[in-house]
């Protein structure tokens, strides 16, 4: 299913576009499907979201540039850890949200790939919200955040701390529900030491579903 979506999208890729290239499982089909157009005479260059996805990309041989020289991104393409009926997003279970929502906020058109298991009737429910934190009082900011009621867990691998690509940590959040995303978005990013949290609200502008059935389209 997530080689469906990430195949799918690659129909909406033209010639001459700057790319705004996601992280992701289901986004790496994507990356290797551009890798064999690109090989076939496709024209594109692509502005990775982490270090994780450059080398995919650099593998595959997509030319890449960067968000500095090429402020304005035709289309990104990108995928979610949950998805709710209003095509908000929880993103950064693989650590980018930040760079991801940079990216994001300067596409003119933003498509996510997932599989149909990523679809969620309220936001929080299956996964908890990552929030990048910086790690100076990062136990502080972590007390800060308990007190939207969520539990918080610092992210680790293999008992050290995760360090994302910008060198800060990840706290993740569970709320079970969160019911008011587009408040919580900005109350989270009010406290001093976030940096970004994994709520997208009104970035994304079609969803291509991989399900048993086929391919799924969802629009605003």
């Amino acid at each position: 299913m997530k080689k469906m979506a990430g195949e799918k999208v690659v129909e909406y890729v033209e010639d001459g576009m700057i790319l705004g290239l996601g992280t992701g499982s289901t986004v790496e089909y994507t990356l290797r499907k551009l890798g064999e157009l690109v090989k076939d005479g496709l024209d594109i260059k692509g502005i990775p979201t982490s270090m994780h996805t450059r080398k995919i990309a650099k593998d595959c041989n997509i030319p890449l540039t960067t968000l500095d020289d090429n402020p304005k991104i035709d289309l990104t393409i990108d995928g979610a850890d949950e998805v709710d009926s209003n095509l908000n997003l929880i993103k950064g279970g693989g650590g980018a949200l930040t760079r991801e929502k940079i990216v994001a906020y300067h596409s003119k058109k933003e498509i996510i790939v997932i599989d149909e298991t990523k679809i969620v009737k309220a936001l929080g429910v299956d996964f908890p919200l990552p929030v990048e934190v910086v790690k100076y009082g990062w136990p502080s900011t972590k007390k800060t955040l308990e007190g939207f009621g969520c539990n918080v867990e610092l992210r680790k691998i293999v008992d050290e701390p995760y360090i994302t690509d910008n060198s800060n940590y990840i706290l993740d959040c569970d709320f079970e529900r969160i019911d008011e995303p587009e408040q919580l978005e900005k109350d989270l990013n009010n406290i001093p030491g976030v940096v970004e949290n994994g709520l997208f609200i009104g970035l994304v502008d079609e969803v291509i579903v991989g399900s048993k059935q086929g391919i799924m389209t969802l629009e605003k």
